[in-house]
């Protein structure tokens, strides 16, 4: 079966974009299939693949029009992308499924994300994060407390001297599983100042990337709690593939603004 498939990235962070409006080109996405598309030898090559469905014909519960159906590289169904979801929302506009100028809310299994289009950034009210305790992660043979928030995805952020005090980050970092059973995107981050960090990120089910949204937040959070600021922050975050700014403040929601590229487009038949 031939089917179209557009790639895109939000700092580096990529994806493979499936159309499928109506839900009949690929139905319940297979996870071995989408492992299958991500993998950058044998496939496409990518973080995570997004089907650009209508939120009726998936069955969500959603008031948006159209719903980001995300899943890890290696498969799993996960709940909020932040790069993501800037992705979609260009291809939206790029394709004329939602009106110019305006607003776009999108569907997530993180909740409905409401995305504003400024010229070549995209900014996403990400909502409320939720703060929890802490716990410990380790990788590269050390050990560090980390500030569990949930930004749509858990997170665990732990404050490191330099972003190389992680290692290489092939493998799993070390975490408590019984805090996080479903797993956990972990962030290593550097102070530069009050309001600018530096990050890495280990995603569960996709390895280390380059980007993160949801956990560029959850740095931020952290960052602010660590400080015990109650001011409001523009906070810089400078990720392996680029920039986003977070906004936030106390009983605020998260605001992530930063690019969406689509840099590639086809049709295929997967033959694996």
């Amino acid at each position: 079966m031939t089917f179209p498939w557009l790639k895109g990235h939000g700092t580096e962070n990529d994806f493979v974009l499936l159309p499928d409006h109506d839900g009949t080109v690929h139905g319940t996405l297979d996870p071995a299939f989408v492992a299958g598309l991500c993998d950058r030898r044998r496939g496409i090559g990518a973080d995570g693949v997004m089907r650009v469905i209508r939120t009726a014909a998936l069955g969500e519960p959603s008031d948006a029009t159209w719903f980001m159906d995300y899943s890890n590289a290696d498969g799993s169904v996960s709940e909020m992308c932040g790069n993501g979801v800037r992705v979609f929302a260009l291809h939206l506009l790029q394709e004329g499924l939602v009106p110019e100028g305006e607003p776009i809310v999108i569907g997530t299994r993180g909740g409905d994300k409401t995305v504003t289009p400024h010229e070549d950034m995209f900014s996403v009210d990400m909502g409320l994060p939720e703060v929890r305790g802490y716990s410990k992660v380790s990788a590269n043979g050390r050990t560090w407390e980390a500030q569990d928030v949930r930004t749509g995805n858990p997170h665990a952020v732990a404050f490191v001297d330099s972003l190389s005090d992680a290692g290489y980050l092939v493998d799993q970092p070390d975490f408590d599983h019984s805090v996080y059973p479903e797993g956990v995107n972990i962030e290593f981050v550097q102070r530069v100042d009050a309001e600018h960090i530096k990050l890495r990120v280990h995603e569960r089910g996709s390895g280390e990337t380059r980007s993160c949204g949801t956990g560029a937040c959850a740095a931020v959070v952290a960052h602010a709690l660590d400080r015990r600021t109650s001011d409001p922050l523009h906070c810089r975050v400078d990720v392996p593939g680029g920039t986003v700014w977070v906004d936030w403040g106390p009983s605020m929601p998260l605001t992530l603004t930063g690019p969406a590229e689509i840099v590639a487009r086809g049709e295929m038949d997967w033959l694996s």
